[in-house]
């Protein structure tokens, strides 16, 4: 008979241990949401050239075509003592590119930081290039703090049809190299928290888990994107704030969904659910709700026939994208169709395309 009960209790035991777990599982880190007040990226700008392409660069034969990548290949070649006219290169190898990042102002010579690399010509694709030593500045026509140079890493588009921009910009892990000393803020001086999404619910979080551990009015919030902070008096200020950044919390979570312009991916979070709505964009038409007569891929059963897309009322962002994905929807037409659904009421959730 015990045996019997033990064997009924422990499911109820261990759901009741999970249910904290799962709680926890939401919350994160002041670190993860909010950033010292001086502690502001500084960003890093440049122009250089990707070579080693498969004949995908810039169309430009000596004087003709893209003129600002023949006369930077000139000049680059005069640099090693190598006359040529530019009226005698073609530069179909190689593409003028724009280099951009953001460094953290307290990243100290020697440190390494990503870049992101993107067509400035007619190039057709960057794929297998190398950028060339580039210099990198905080203000256009100021002295070069960092360079940046390594082989690019492209996102690989999966829609059905080619993706703009999925060939012509790409991002070099580790590729910017601090070589000055940058402006640095002084550390001790910060005395706010920045929210990195301002929101009054989380500042107001962040300030009651800040006060609980160090005391009533350690912390005030001053508007939703900036919280006030008094450190004690016997604390180190350094130590302070890193204790402050390993405070958790649970912030406001505003229903949000995040379309990659690039691969066409889309991430929403929590079930959202899009209300009777009738999109049509680039000759294709979402129904979703009642009873519009016509040919549809009806995306709940999975009978196809071209001509739209029809789904039930209340259906999932889910489904709505996978129904865009087969029939070979690119990512511009999911984010407009997402961005219109949100617009006439349909959606209850910001679109967001990056």
């Amino acid at each position: 008979m015990s045996t019997r009960l033990l064997a009924c209790a422990l499911p109820a035991a261990l759901a009741l241990l999970l249910q904290p777990a799962t709680a926890r599982a939401q919350d994160v880190r002041i670190r993860d949401v909010a950033i010292a007040e001086r502690d502001v990226p500084v960003r890093l700008v440049g122009y250089g050239l990707v070579v080693g392409l498969d004949g995908t660069g810039d169309r430009a034969i000596g004087g003709y075509g893209a003129r600002h990548t023949v006369q930077s290949v000139a000049n680059l070649l005069r640099n090693f003592d190598i006359e040529v006219p530019a009226t005698m290169l073609r530069t179909r190898n190689v593409a003028a590119v724009l280099v951009t990042a953001e460094v953290s102002p307290y990243l100290r010579p020697g440190g390494r930081f990503d870049v992101q690399v993107a067509s400035l010509g007619d190039a057709v694709s960057l794929r297998g290039g190398v950028l060339w030593m580039t210099p990198l500045v905080p203000d256009v026509g100021g002295p070069a703090a960092a360079t940046a140079q390594g082989a690019l890493v492209l996102s690989d588009g999966i829609a059905a049809r080619p993706v703009p921009g999925t060939e012509t910009s790409a991002r070099i892990p580790d590729g910017g190299l601090l070589e000055l000393e940058l402006p640095r803020p002084a550390f001790a001086n910060t005395s706010r928290l920045v929210l990195r999404d301002p929101d009054i619910g989380t500042a107001l979080r962040i300030a009651a888990a800040i006060d609980a551990e160090f005391g009533e009015g350690t912390a005030q919030v001053e508007d939703p994107g900036a919280v006030a902070l008094h450190a004690p008096e016997q604390s180190s200020f350094p130590v302070f704030l890193a204790r402050v950044g390993e405070l958790r919390i649970t912030p406001e979570r505003r229903p949000q969904i995040i379309i990659d312009a690039r691969d066409g991916t889309v991430v929403a979070g929590g079930d959202l659910r899009v209300g009777g709505a009738v999109v049509s964009h680039a000759g294709m038409t979402l129904t979703i709700g009642g009873g519009q007569a016509g040919p549809y891929l009806d995306g709940v059963d999975g009978g196809a026939v071209p001509g739209g897309i029809r789904l039930d009322a209340g259906a999932t962002v889910q489904e709505v994208a996978a129904a865009l994905h087969a029939v070979g929807a690119v990512p511009q037409e999911i984010a407009a169709i997402f961005e219109s659904l949100h617009r006439i009421g349909a959606l209850a959730a910001t679109v967001v395309s990056r």
